[in-house]
């Protein structure tokens, strides 16, 4: 399946970075072009995940694995040839890690942004709590503004929710989600339970390493060290929570030269 997607730079050197769950390419533009002007040689797809932005929605059963093949496949069709370099946040980066054991032949080398390979606790996991908040959201409105109401009268915080309406598309009789909501609740449980140890502690994988936020709790200490034991380095950014790339975008950039 090819999936929405767009470029950053001109460069030879192929690189795919993926955003979390309910985000879309975009959220990684700005680090995506702060990369290419500091590296030229980059050329940075930077695609909507199944299921996610204006990509096809998610065909049943999908997992991390039919995701990963989804971006393998834009890839190609955008005319990257070879393995390539793999950046993921969040899901994004539990995709990666699933592309490295699935299709290895397209994976060059592995950059986790505040993700373990581990299943996310529900406890642990944000994205899980917004998601419980949009399911309640009615599936249309009026106009954004009641829509935004609607999400933080659920005690959303304002930043979340305006990150949210950028899935609204806008119809003749007011606004709708342009994801279908019930498909990435069914995803989120089956992508969280996934175990990807296999992916970093295997002899011959590709290289691999973390990045995580020191306020973020997505990448435990046992996890860094369990990591780190398997040959990943780990760097923690102390200010950064677990959008490390709007955290600290100079700091993660610097991480990713």
């Amino acid at each position: 399946m090819v999936l929405e997607s767009f470029l950053v730079g001109e460069g030879d050197v192929p690189t795919v970075m993926l955003h979390g769950f309910l985000g879309t390419g975009r959220n990684l533009r700005s680090l995506a072009t702060a990369w290419s002007a500091a590296d030229p040689s980059r050329r940075i797809l930077l695609p909507d995940l199944t299921g996610h932005g204006t990509s096809p929605a998610l065909p049943a059963n999908s997992d991390l694995y039919s995701m990963a093949r989804d971006v393998v496949d834009t890839a190609r069709a955008q005319g990257f040839q070879g393995p390539f370099d793999w950046v993921g946040h969040s899901l994004g980066g539990r995709v990666t890690l699933a592309a490295s054991l699935n299709v290895p032949e397209a994976v060059r080398s592995v950059s986790l942004l505040d993700i373990a390979p581990g299943p996310v606790p529900g406890d642990l996991s944000e994205s899980g709590k917004v998601l419980g908040i949009l399911l309640q959201a009615p599936s249309q409105a009026e106009n954004r503004r009641t829509m935004r109401a609607e999400l933080t009268g659920r005690e959303l915080s304002e930043p979340l929710a305006d990150w949210l309406l950028m899935n609204l598309v806008t119809e003749e009789r007011g606004v709708r989600w342009r994801f279908d909501r019930q498909g990435l609740a069914d995803l989120h449980s089956r992508v969280n339970d996934t175990d990807l140890w296999a992916a970093v502690e295997r002899k011959e994988g590709p290289p691999t390493r973390c990045l995580r936020g020191g306020r973020s709790k997505y990448v435990s200490d046992a996890d860094a060290e369990r990591l780190v034991a398997a040959g990943c380095p780990v760097e923690t950014l102390p200010e950064a929570g677990h959008f490390v790339h709007v955290d600290a975008p100079q700091a993660v950039l610097a991480w990713l030269r």
